[in-house]
C-alpha cells in the first residue's frame, strides 16, 4: 500500500513537471523565454518545453491594439482651452524589446500618446486644429512611432477623434461662418448686378436709349406680378416709349 501511494505520488509530480514545461503559443502570440534570469530566446507559435524552475516565460500578443487615449484638456497657440481624445492602434513587431526595453509597453504607449497629444495640439491654433486635422494626425503618428520603436513597437495609425471647445468659442464661430454665407452673397449679387449692368448698358445702345430707362421697365415687370399694386409712371418715361413704338422697337 505505502508503495502504491509513492507511485501516484511519483506520477502527480511528474505531471506537475509535465504541464510546466510544455508550453502552447498560438499563431499571434510569441514566447519570451528567461533561463535563470537570461533571455535566451523567442519561441512559438506552436508547441515547446521549458525546463521546469529554470526557464521562465513572458507571453506577447502580436495582434494590433487598439487604444483609447483619454481626453486631453490644452490650451492652444492662440489662448483657447479645448479637450482633445485620440485613438491609436499599434502592434509589437519585436516581442524581445516589447519586454527587454520597458516594463509595462501599454502604459508606456499610452503616456507617450497624451504628451505627444497636449505638445502638437498646444503648438497650433484653433483654426488649424479644426481644419488641418490631417496634419496633425500625421505629426502625432511620426513623433509617437520615433518614441516606441525602441522599444519594439509599431505605430499604424493615430488618429484625432474628437475636438471639444467652450461654448462661448461655439457661438462666436458658427457667428463667423454666418458672417461669411452673407459676405458670400452680397459678393454674388454684386457680380449678377455688375453683370446685369453690362447687359442693360449694351441693350441700351441697341434701342437707343439710357439703360436706367430699361432698369425702371424690369422693375415695373417684377412689380405688376403682385396684385392690387397702383404703379405710377414718369412723364418722361411714357414720351420714351411713346418715340418707341413710333420706331417700330416695342
Amino acid at each position: 500500500m505505502p508503495g502504491l501511494v509513492l507511485w501516484f505520488g511519483i506520477i502527480f509530480f511528474g505531471l506537475i513537471l509535465l504541464s510546466m514545461a510544455v508550453k502552447i503559443t498560438r499563431e499571434y502570440e510569441r514566447g519570451v523565454i528567461f533561463r535563470l534570469g537570461r533571455f535566451t530566446g523567442v519561441r512559438g507559435p506552436g508547441l515547446f518545453l521549458l525546463i521546469p524552475f529554470i526557464d521562465r516565460m513572458e507571453r506577447v500578443e502580436l495582434r494590433t491594439v487598439t487604444m483609447d487615449i483619454p481626453e486631453q484638456d490644452v490650451i492652444t497657440k492662440d489662448n483657447v482651452s479645448v479637450l482633445v481624445d485620440a485613438v491609436l492602434y499599434f502592434k509589437i513587431f519585436d516581442p524581445e524589446k516589447a519586454i527587454i526595453q520597458i516594463e509595462d509597453f501599454v502604459k508606456a504607449t499610452s503616456q507617450i500618446a497624451q504628451t505627444t497629444i497636449r505638445s502638437i495640439v498646444g503648438k497650433s491654433t484653433l483654426d488649424e486644429i479644426l481644419g488641418e486635422r490631417e496634419r496633425i494626425n500625421e505629426a502625432l503618428h511620426k513623433i509617437i512611432d520615433e518614441a516606441t520603436n525602441p522599444w519594439g513597437i509599431k505605430v499604424s495609425i493615430v488618429e484625432v477623434k474628437h475636438v471639444e471647445i467652450p461654448k462661448d468659442m461655439q457661438r462666436a464661430i458658427a457667428r463667423e461662418a454666418e458672417a461669411e454665407r452673407v459676405r458670400r452673397a452680397k459678393i454674388l449679387l454684386a457680380q449678377g448686378e455688375f453683370q446685369a449692368a453690362g447687359k442693360l448698358k449694351e441693350a441700351g445702345k441697341i434701342l437707343g436709349t439710357e439703360p436706367i430707362h430699361l432698369r425702371y421697365l424690369e422693375t415695373l415687370s417684377e412689380i405688376a406680378k403682385e396684385q392690387n399694386t397702383t404703379i405710377v409712371i414718369p412723364s418722361e418715361m411714357i414720351g420714351w416709349l411713346q418715340k418707341l413704338k413710333a420706331k417700330g422697337k416695342v
